[in-house]
């Protein structure tokens, strides 16, 4: 529960953070003369394409968790995102911009604008979830931290509803910046921006206390390795049953 706290919070806060970036893309929405709310459904529709791709993230993502759960390394795996994403916070943003902006990964992402580039020519509610699909792909650090949490929930459906439930953060200022334009302050914007590493530091401690094994519940819950499951069989009419 607390790491989907987490997950809102993020989303929220970074949605500030993020303005510079989907900023634009939420102003040059297609919604012609639509008003009141109609304007408003349009938008929202959007907002359900760009939650839908997270979710589809967290599917895939928390699938790659319980995986490596399997395997007995889930505590582990907790611990080393959380320290990651720790690291990340004190790399160089021209470090990560190196990463996305290199070969096969900028010629993925500069597909998705061009792709966009032609949505935004056409009006109506398809267009615009598909331009909330493909706004979902595009880079941003913000998701990849986000990505990291529903790795360590290690279920697709925990995982998806961790992505969504970042993406439902994201939602109120992606949806007002349409609406209301640029009427949110810059020294506004900046005073949220200070926060951003902040959530993100917190969310980086909750990974690594669930990974410790301390006890707490919601945040480090205690899992008992010590009971092995091993078969109990008993002898009943001559027949020998065994029950796990």
């Amino acid at each position: 529960m607390v790491l989907f706290i987490a997950a809102i919070s993020l989303g929220f806060l970074g949605s500030f953070h993020c303005v510079g970036m989907c900023g634009p893309i939420a102003l040059a929405l297609p919604l012609g003369n639509s008003s009141g709310i109609n304007r408003i459904l349009n938008i929202l529709t959007y907002t359900i394409g760009r939650i839908f791709t997270y979710s589809t993230f967290g599917i895939f993502f928390g699938s790659i968790g319980k995986t490596v759960s399997l395997f007995g390394f889930q505590q582990g795996l907790s611990i080393t995102l959380g320290l990651l994403i720790l690291l990340s916070l004190l790399l160089p943003n021209s470090l990560v911009t190196r990463i996305t902006g290199s070969n096969k990964i900028f010629r993925f992402f500069t597909g998705i604008k061009s792709k966009l580039s032609k949505l935004f020519l056409k009006e109506g509610k398809t267009s615009l979830f598909l331009i909330g699909l493909l706004n979902g792909l595009l880079p941003c650090g913000l998701v990849y931290m986000a990505v990291a949490g529903a790795i360590a929930t290690a279920d697709s459906l925990q995982g998806a509803l961790f992505m969504a439930a970042f993406g439902l953060g994201t939602a109120p200022a992606m949806i007002a910046i349409p609406l209301f334009g640029n009427y949110l302050s810059i020294s506004f914007r900046n005073k949220i921006r200070k926060t951003v590493p902040i959530m993100i530091g917190f969310m980086a401690v909750l990974l690594i206390l669930r990974g410790l094994n301390l006890g707490i519940p919601y945040v480090s819950p205690k899992l008992d390795h010590s009971k092995a499951h091993l078969p109990t069989c008993h002898t009943i009419a001559g027949k020998k049953l065994c029950t796990h």
